[in-house]
């Protein structure tokens, strides 16, 4: 038995934190683990050692400021996680390993809204014919990441509003996949997991504090706080599309008027322009009609910017983030959109803030969720089972028949 405090209990506990600097990095140099975990160089080659020969991590030579160096990942064999995002229109779904590489993904088209029952039964079979592709037992998938298109009750693990996605009305949508596929689920609003995405993988990395705003048929943030998602008590946190720009304004969907979604989502701007455009215009369309010209779409979207950008002043003045990243079909915009943004967060937020903060566009487009799926079961994973030979089955699984 490890005894608190003791030699032994002290090294368990040196052993889970590299793995888990090299778990949330995807891979490492020794040194960087080092600085990571404040650990010192001797006890980390120690551990690298010991980790490389117990089949927990690989090491293979690399260079690092023009040196050659040695860069650790977790082992391929370690296990397998999976990433489901479902939009409003959509269904993706990713396979990765350990070491944050992407082993197969697809996408199909999927009415998300009509039927929960449809949706994760699509989801539920795309999962398993992915994992089969890859060619690695089903026995080494050690979680799921979900992500729904609204605000996830941390309590209760349902979705916190009914009028989003009233076809799932009262339903978990965790507990649900998780007894489908057998496995543990985790789940996400999809602007949390967007901001998951781009903080691993795209235009967030290397910073601490950043939001992660995503306009398409709702508009939402997740908010990272000295590197972890925040969420809030009930689960809510990073609603921007509800911060409320003109009382005087269109009814939304959440019951108030003139909020930030009425002036910037697609079921809002897409009907000023159908007259000249046809009622079959898309977000996509409308920002590819801008690029090349079109004078009604061009403006549609400046304005967005100019109110996207109010909303990001305020948080700007409450939260003080170091980076904004837009995601969602209008971030393809450019510096279409990005300009008044930056113009309003300039006339409008605190001048300390705004000068700390930089706005770009998503690097991840629409993957940015399913990778932040990814993200979100590879930061709540617990340690000890990397550092154990196998992945344990954990009852029937319909991915471990």
């Amino acid at each position: 038995m490890e005894t608190p405090g003791s030699q032994t209990s002290l090294h368990r506990a040196n052993l889970e934190r590299v793995v888990r600097a090299v778990r949330m990095a995807g891979s490492l140099t020794q040194a960087e683990i080092a600085r990571t975990t404040g650990l010192s160089a001797a006890t980390v080659s120690n551990i690298v050692r010991e980790l490389k020969e117990g089949g927990t991590v690989e090491v293979t030579p690399t260079s690092a400021g023009g040196r050659r160096a040695r860069s650790v990942s977790l082992s391929g064999d370690a296990g397998i996680v999976v990433g489901v995002d479902f939009g409003h229109t959509h269904l993706r779904v990713a396979v990765g390993n350990l070491a944050h590489q992407v082993l197969a993904e697809e996408a199909e088209p999927l009415d998300v809204d009509a039927s929960s029952e449809e949706g994760l039964g699509r989801a539920q079979r795309l999962v398993e014919r992915l994992i089969e592709a890859t060619g690695i037992g089903p026995d080494k998938v050690i979680g799921v990441g979900l992500g729904v298109p609204g605000p996830i009750d941390v309590e209760s693990g349902t979705l916190g509003s009914t009028s989003i996605l009233p076809g799932w009305k009262g339903i978990n949508p965790g507990e649900e996949l998780s007894g489908r596929l057998g496995v543990p689920v985790h789940v996400d609003n999809d602007a949390n997991l967007g901001a998951l995405g781009e903080l691993v993988w795209g235009s967030g990395r290397g910073v601490k504090d950043l939001a992660y705003i995503k306009v398409a048929d709702g508009v939402g943030a997740g908010l990272v706080i000295d590197g972890r998602v925040y969420r809030g008590p009930g689960g809510t946190a990073g609603e921007i599309g509800h911060i409320t720009l003109d009382e005087s304004g269109p009814v939304c969907r959440c019951g108030n008027r003139g909020c930030l979604e009425t002036f910037t989502a697609a079921r809002y701007v897409l009907p000023l322009l159908r007259p000249g455009h046809g009622p079959d215009l898309t977000m996509e369309r409308m920002v590819r009609l801008a690029r090349e010209g079109d004078p009604g779409c061009r403006r549609v979207i400046v304005d967005a910017g100019r109110h996207i950008g109010s909303g990001v002043a305020n948080l700007c003045n409450l939260l003080n983030p170091s980076r904004v990243v837009l995601g969602g079909p209008l971030a393809e915009a450019g510096e279409l959109v990005l300009g008044p943004i930056r113009d309003s967060v300039s006339r409008y937020a605190i001048p300390s803030a705004a000068r700390q903060l930089s706005v770009l566009p998503g690097a991840l487009g629409g993957r940015a969720e399913v990778l932040g799926a990814l993200a979100l079961v590879l930061s709540e994973m617990g340690d000890s089972t990397l550092l154990e030979s196998t992945v344990p089955a954990k009852g029937p699984s319909s991915l471990r028949k």
